[in-house]
C-alpha cells in the first residue's frame, strides 16, 4: 500500500506542478492529495514537501488546521477564472465551453470550501 500511495503523491505533485500553467488542473487539491498521501506512505518525500520553498508554507498551514490565505484564494480565483474564460472564447464548441465552465465551477466550490487564514503563511 505504501508504494501506491507514494506513487499517488508523486502523480499529484506533477498535476499539480502542470496546474499551475494550464487552468482546467487546479494545483492546490493536488498539492494536498500528495501531502496526504507521503504522510502516510513515505515520510522524507512529506518532509520534502512541507519544507519546499513554494508550497511548504501553505500546506504546513493547512494540516495545522490554519487554513490558505485569503490573498492567494483571490488570487487563483482571479487567475483561473481569467484563463479559463479564455479559453472558452476561444473555442466555438457549447459542450466544451461548458465542460470548461462546470470544471471551474467545482473547482471553485472546492477553494472556497477550504478553510481561510486571516494572513500570509507563517513559517
Amino acid at each position: 500500500m505504501k508504494i501506491v500511495l507514494t506513487t499517488v503523491g508523486i502523480l499529484a505533485i506533477v498535476l499539480g506542478v502542470i496546474g499551475i500553467f494550464v487552468p482546467l488542473l487546479p494545483t492546490t487539491p493536488f498539492l494536498l492529495l500528495a501531502a496526504a498521501c507521503f504522510a502516510r506512505s513515505n515520510k522524507d518525500m512529506h518532509n520534502w514537501l512541507l519544507s519546499h520553498r513554494l508550497f511548504g508554507s501553505y500546506l504546513r498551514n493547512y494540516e495545522a488546521g490554519r487554513g490558505i490565505p485569503f490573498r492567494a484564494k483571490v488570487l487563483a480565483l482571479v487567475l483561473m477564472w481569467s484563463s479559463l474564460a479564455y479559453a472558452a472564447w476561444r473555442y466555438e464548441s457549447l459542450w466544451l465551453r461548458l465542460l470548461i465552465v462546470s470544471t471551474g465551477a467545482a473547482v471553485s466550490m472546492f477553494l472556497l470550501r477550504l478553510p481561510t487564514s486571516s494572513g500570509p503563511p507563517s513559517d
